[in-house]
C-alpha cells in the first residue's frame, strides 16, 4: 500500500516497521498486559521515494529522532488502543515528510529605503542635542 505525502512523493509501507511496546499512563491493569504504544522505524538513507534534498532536510527536522543508523524513529503512545497510535505514528511520519519536502523560500538581502534613512538621521539629530544639552557651560574669564 502507498502513503501519499505530496504530489510527488509517496511512500510504500515496506519502508516502515512498527514494533508495538507496553505503554505507560492511562490503562490501568491493561498496560501491563497488552503492548498498545508503537514505535515506528523509518531508513532516511535508504528510501527510494524521496528526493536527496528532502532526506537532508528531513534529517535536519528530525534532529534528535534520527538514530546513529540513519533510521528515524517515532514514538506513539498518546492513545490506549494499538490502531490509534499506529496511525497517528504514520501520520506524524507523513506530517514531517510533507514539511521536509516544502522547499524554503531563500532570503534576498535587502537594503533599508530613503524614508528609513531618514528617520534613523533625524533619531540622530534628536539624540545629539539632548547630549548636548546636558553639557556644562563653562563661564568665560576673560
Amino acid at each position: 500500500m502507498l502513503l501519499k505525502i505530496t504530489a510527488h512523493i509517496s511512500l510504500e509501507e515496506s519502508e516502515i516497521s512498527l514494533e508495538f511496546v507496553r505503554a505507560s499512563g492511562p490503562g490501568g491493569q491493561n498496560v501491563n498486559k497488552v503492548a498498545t504504544a508503537v514505535k515506528l522505524y523509518f531508513h532516511i538513507d535508504r528510501s527510494p521515494s524521496l528526493p536527496g534534498a528532502v532526506k537532508k532536510r528531513l534529517h535536519t527536522l528530525a534532529g534528535k529522532r534520527v538514530n546513529g543508523e540513519g533510521f528515524l524513529i517515532i514514538d506513539a503512545r498518546r492513545f490506549r488502543t494499538q490502531e490509534a497510535n499506529r496511525r497517528d505514528a504514520v501520520e506524524r511520519l507523513v506530517n514531517l515528510i510533507g514539511q521536509a519536502a516544502a522547499v524554503p523560500k531563500t532570503r534576498r538581502p535587502t537594503r533599508p529605503g530613503a524614508a528609513a534613512k531618514a528617520r534613523r538621521l533625524e533619531e540622530k539629530k534628536k539624540h545629539g542635542v539632548i547630549k548636548q544639552a546636558r553639557k556644562k557651560t563653562m563661564p568665560n574669564t576673560d
